[in-house]
């Protein structure tokens, strides 16, 4: 299994909404979509002061994330449902995909082979 953690640096004053959103309208849609979502909220603390979030989700494989992911950011479900109430909340996100052994033997694992990062400024 790998786990797939991305984190949003948001607008000013939308923490709220995107957290809200994520959680009542897209992570059933995701789920719908054979996206495990393992969790999501705001973040504790406000790294140099901006909003930040998260959301954590689980694949079989590279592969499969790929697969559904594109399924899903491709759909109508998608693109005329939530997708404006969280992308317009977004200022920058940062995806990082690791093997979910890597949470068990952090001193065993080699980061060039498990993890794969990602960012971009909207998604």
């Amino acid at each position: 299994m790998i786990l797939e953690i991305r984190t949003y640096r948001l607008k000013p004053g939308t923490t709220g909404d995107f957290v809200a959103t994520m959680r009542d309208e897209v992570a059933p849609l995701l789920a719908e979509a054979g996206i495990r979502v393992v969790d999501s909220g705001a973040s504790l603390v406000r790294e140099d002061g901006h909003e930040e979030a998260y959301l954590i989700r689980a694949f079989d494989s590279v592969e499969q994330r790929d697969e559904l992911e594109s399924a899903f950011y491709g759909s109508d479900i998608w693109r005329q449902g939530p997708r404006e109430a969280i992308v317009s909340r977004i200022e920058s996100y940062h995806t990082i995909v690791l093997a979910a052994a890597a949470l068990t033997s952090p001193t065993t694992r080699n980061t060039g082979d498990r993890a794969q990062g990602g960012s971009s400024t909207k998604g």
